[in-house]
């Protein structure tokens, strides 16, 4: 297929168009960043310059294409103004959609979020109804991110609808790579007792990458959403026992496949994808 990767070069575009292409998918990426005004490299992938706000932008990459995926994204709320990452995030996934729709573009893959529920950066007190978190979680986001992450969902929703156009959303926890693993995961592993509102859940990247793909090549009809994290947490906790030590009884313990589960659950992701996650922390921290 003909695939176009939006923020190709963000953590997860980056390893979404190694992955795509390492399958043989004709690929495409796109970002804000200026191109290399160089010969290409073997085996190069195309890059294109493109502010997905504008939807001449959006139009004119799209037309052409068997499949997108969407990662483009300011990735959190905390290092621009509220107004431009809702401004920008839900604009750049609204136009891109639209150009699908309008180009008979058949399959999207909307990058969306693990902050969708609400309990990720909340400005007032939030908790997870019950853990493992999955799909069927009630939803009651707060900031800027996440609700525009939840109305790129909604938006899908709304275009097949429409549309012939089908739709999978991926949201991923934090997505963790070779790169960042000690940075941003290690001090996890190092001190037991810091806390995290999704019980030390992430992604590989790579594992990411893979579902990204297996998404890309689906025939699922409609629009689904997945979760996307690795089976384990990271530093081996054992989970029923911290859920039980910070909430007590106000947070129901859903039945564990491991003791070290994750506080994300991809049993559908598992089930209608066929993916399985095959790397883990311990594989860069252990």
């Amino acid at each position: 297929m003909r695939v176009l990767v939006t923020g190709a070069r963000g953590k997860v575009g980056r390893f979404a168009v190694a992955e795509l292409a390492r399958r043989d998918h004709d690929v495409i990426a796109t970002d804000l960043m200026a191109p290399e005004y160089e010969a290409d490299l073997p085996g190069q992938v195309p890059y294109l310059q493109a502010d997905l706000t504008d939807a001449g932008a959006a139009y004119a990459i799209i037309r052409t294409m068997d499949a997108v995926v969407h990662a483009a994204a300011i990735p959190d709320p905390v290092h621009h103004a509220p107004h431009v990452v809702f401004a920008n995030n839900l604009m750049a996934t609204f136009n891109v959609i639209e150009a699908c729709i309008r180009w008979r573009t058949p399959r999207l893959v909307n990058i969306s979020s693990e902050t969708v529920p609400g309990f990720i950066f909340p400005e007032t007190p939030a908790r997870p109804v019950y853990v493992p978190v999955d799909e069927e979680h009630p939803v009651a986001p707060q900031d800027p991110y996440a609700l525009a992450k939840y109305f790129g969902e909604q938006l899908a929703d709304a275009a097949v609808r429409r549309s012939d156009l089908t739709v999978i959303s991926i949201r991923p926890s934090w997505v963790a790579w070779e790169g960042n693993y000690e940075r941003n995961l290690g001090p996890f592993v190092r001190e037991a007792s810091l806390p995290s509102p999704t019980f030390w859940s992430y992604i590989d990247a790579e594992d990411l990458g893979e579902m990204i793909a297996l998404a890309t090549e689906s025939e699922l009809p409609g629009h689904e959403v997945f979760y996307a994290a690795n089976p384990d947490n990271v530093g081996g906790h054992d989970l029923a026992a911290e859920v039980r030590a910070r909430y007590g009884d106000t947070v129901v313990l859903r039945p564990l496949n491991r003791v070290d589960a994750s506080g994300i659950s991809c049993a559908k992701a598992e089930r209608m994808l066929g993916w399985r996650a095959r790397r883990s922390w311990r594989d860069h921290l252990g």
